[in-house]
């Protein structure tokens, strides 16, 4: 075709440009197919990268700071996405007449988001190829469910929380049977080698043995050695933990939704408990949720804990988002979730939920 045909003239009528801009777009895509090649699409008035970012920005900010629905419920509160590589957005929502306000920086009690902390770990400790027996434990199905509300004292060992109470009585009827108890975590790390052996450990080895595996970089510790609940951190260091998660820096990232199982004892007779007050049917897997009720769920992976704080990733792996707040009465992580799962449509759908 002569290059002539392809020029367009300044003065040219607005449609006659379009036309002719449209017509050499084709003959390119053509061309490219006949060869085999790709070529990165960029319709007529299509929005730029930067501008489409700007408004997925916007509608998760208006949802979050609504004044009524789920993110109103949870105010005062702390919010950001991010990817692989760095931080997207974020922001601190307040409550009238509370002086509270949290940042990326607040160091809070994380409660049972100490579970993926733990699964990772293990993930880590088995170079990614878990046993039987650790998914078992892991997806909550090893019948030790007499855990009790009090936990862990602050100066015990994992052995000594182990033997606290009831923490450590096996329940057979349960085995096999989900059933959300932070025993199972308690049992799995005390177990002797080939188990993870941390038994002899208190809080400050305990915190530096996480460290150790997963990155020194992350600046959690642990107020009580307990596995399933026991860890103290802020939003940027766990945002640092998904991050190595969505680069494929830790070997969970490859175990998201592995040994996945059912949860809602109204829909599964192998289950026996959830902590899931909205009815949703997510599963469990290694340490996390899988948001993916056939109705309400987008397949997110999160690990919610009581006093609020709501870590996921999406289920394409390619976005992680953070909810950090205290609910000192504890059941927020619940309604954290709920305001969290519209934040992330918001991003994606880049329309305010």
């Amino acid at each position: 075709m002569p290059p002539s045909l392809l020029r367009i003239r300044l003065d040219a009528p607005s449609m006659w440009r379009q036309r002719v801009a449209a017509f050499a777009y084709t003959l390119a895509m053509a061309a490219c197919a006949a060869s085999g090649e790709t070529m990165v699409t960029n319709p007529l008035n299509a929005p730029s990268a930067a501008a489409q970012e700007t408004v997925r920005i916007a509608a998760a900010r208006t949802t979050a700071e609504r004044p009524t629905g789920r993110c109103a419920d949870i105010q005062p509160f702390y919010w950001e996405i991010g990817d692989k590589a760095a931080l997207r957005t974020f922001g601190s929502v307040t409550k009238v007449g509370s002086a509270i306000a949290y940042s990326a920086q607040t160091v809070m009690p994380i409660a049972s988001a100490s579970k993926w902390i733990y699964g990772a770990y293990v993930a880590e400790r088995r170079a990614g190829v878990l046993t039987t027996e650790d998914i078992r434990f892991l997806s909550f199905r090893s019948g030790y469910t007499n855990f009790t509300t009090t936990g862990c004292e602050n100066l015990d060992t994992v052995d000594g929380c182990v033997a606290r109470s009831t923490n450590g009585v096996l329940s057979p009827v349960n085995v096999d049977k989900f059933y959300y108890d932070g025993g199972h975590m308690q049992k799995h790390a005390s177990l002797p080698p080939p188990g993870m052996g941390l038994g002899a450990m208190a809080n400050a080895a305990l915190t530096a043995e996480m460290r150790r595996v997963l990155g020194n970089e992350l600046g959690l510790s642990y107020a009580q050695p307990q596995l399933a609940g026991g860890v103290r951190v802020n939003a940027s260091d766990y945002a640092v933990f998904l991050r190595k998660i969505l680069n494929g820096q830790l070997q969970i990232g490859a175990l998201l939704g592995a040994g996945a199982t059912c949860t809602n004892p109204n829909t599964c007779p192998s289950a026996r408990y959830t902590p899931i007050t909205s009815g949703a049917n997510w599963h469990y897997a290694i340490g996390h949720w899988v948001e993916d009720d056939p109705l309400t769920g987008d397949g997110a992976f999160s690990s919610t804990g009581a006093f609020g704080f709501y870590p996921w990733i999406n289920a394409s792996k390619t976005l992680y988002g953070i909810i950090a707040r205290v609910d000192a009465a504890g059941g927020g992580g619940n309604a954290s979730a709920l305001c969290g799962a519209l934040i992330r449509k918001a991003w994606e759908t880049a329309v305010a939920q």
